[in-house]
C-alpha cells in the first residue's frame, strides 16, 4: 500500500507521462526504491520488537520472531536495502525525493516503532512516515513539494486513524500482551476511540474536495472521493454505534478499499 500510494501520486503529477523518454521504466524505479526503503523500515521494526512479536498471533510467523532469520540479518538487509532504495531514488529522480524517504524510514524505525510502548501518540507520529509516500512519490515528479503532494499526504494522513485504529481494535489483546498503547483511550475499545474514528474519517470530507478545487482533478473523482468518504464515515459510525469487533473489522476492510478507489479517481480523472 505504501509502494501502491507513492507510485500513484508520481503518475499524478501534471505532465509526468511527457517528463521522461521511458515512464514505464521510471514507474518500475520508484517502485523497486519504494519496496526497498519501506522494506528496510519493516526490518528494523521486525528486529527491534522480536521478542514482543512472538508473543502476538498476529506476528508470531514473521521471520525475526521465528527465527527464520537472526537479528543481524535482518539489520544487515536493513541497512543495504534502504541504502540502494534511498540511493535509487536520489540518482534515478532527485534528492529531494531521496531526502524524504530517508527520513520517513528515520521516523517509523526509530522513533515510532519505540515509542509504541510508551504512549497512545505513537500512531500520530507513525501517520506521519505513513503518508510520506505520498510526498515522496509527487516529489520523485515534480522535484519540488507543490500542493498536491500535500493534499494527497493530507487525506493519506487522516486515512491511517481509522484505519490504524480498526486493527487496533480487533487485535487489542494481543497488543495489550505486548505492551503496546495505541488506542486512544488507555480503556481499550471504548466509545471514545470509536468517536475518534468517525472524527478524523469526517475530516476526510472537506480534504477530499481540495483536489478539485486546486484543479488536481474533475468532477467525475470529486463525486467518486465524496461517496468514498461518506463511506468510511458511515463505517466509522457503525462502529460508534455497535461497539463489536465485527464493526471495527468493517472500518478495516473498508478503509483497504478507500485508499486504492480514490487515487484510482483522481489518476483516471486525470488521464
Amino acid at each position: 500500500m505504501v509502494v501502491f500510494s507513492s507510485v500513484l501520486a508520481y503518475l499524478l503529477v501534471p505532465g509526468i507521462e511527457n517528463k521522461y523518454v521511458n515512464p514505464l521504466r521510471m514507474t518500475i524505479l520508484l517502485a523497486i526504491g519504494g519496496l526497498l526503503v519501506t522494506g528496510s523500515a519493516n526490518a528494523i521494526n521486525q528486529a527491534v520488537e522480536k521478542n514482543t512479536d512472538a508473543m502476538m498471533k498476529r506476528t508470531a510467523n514473521r521471520p525475526v520472531a521465528a527465527g527464520r532469520m537472526s537479528v543481524t540479518e535482518a539489520w544487515t538487509f536493513a541497512i543495504i536495502g534502504g541504502s540502494v532504495g534511498i540511493f535509487i531514488l536520489g540518482h534515478y529522480f532527485n534528492w529531494t525525493s531521496a531526502g524524504l524517504a530517508a527520513f520517513s524510514l528515520f521516523l517509523y524505525a526509530f522513533i515510532y516503532t519505540p515509542l509504541k510502548k510508551v504512549n497512545a501518540v505513537a500512531v500520530l507520529v507513525g501517520a506521519f512516515p505513513g503518508a510520506l509516500p505520498c510526498l515522496i512519490g509527487w516529489a520523485a515528479g515534480d522535484e519540488t513539494l507543490g500542493i498536491g503532494g500535500w493534499v494527497l499526504f493530507g487525506l493519506q494522513f487522516l486515512w491511517q486513524f481509522p484505519h490504524f485504529w480498526a486493527i487496533c481494535w480487533i487485535a487489542y489483546k494481543d497488543y495489550s500482551l505486548a505492551g503496546f498503547k495505541l488506542l486512544p483511550s488507555e480503556k481499550g475499545p471504548t466509545k471514545f476511540t470509536a468517536l475518534q474514528t468517525v472524527i478524523y474519517s469526517l475530516l476526510l470530507l472537506p480534504v477530499g474536495v481540495v483536489p478539485y478545487l486546486i484543479g488536481m482533478s474533475g468532477i467525475v473523482s470529486l463525486f467518486i472521493v465524496a461517496a468514498a468518504n461518506l463511506f468510511m464515515v458511515w463505517q466509522c459510525v457503525r462502529l460508534y454505534r455497535e461497539m463489536e469487533v465485527k464493526a471495527a473489522r468493517r472500518v478495516m476492510f473498508s478503509s483497504y478499499i478507500y485508499l486504492p478507489v480514490v487515487l484510482f479517481a483522481l489518476l483516471g480523472d486525470k488521464l
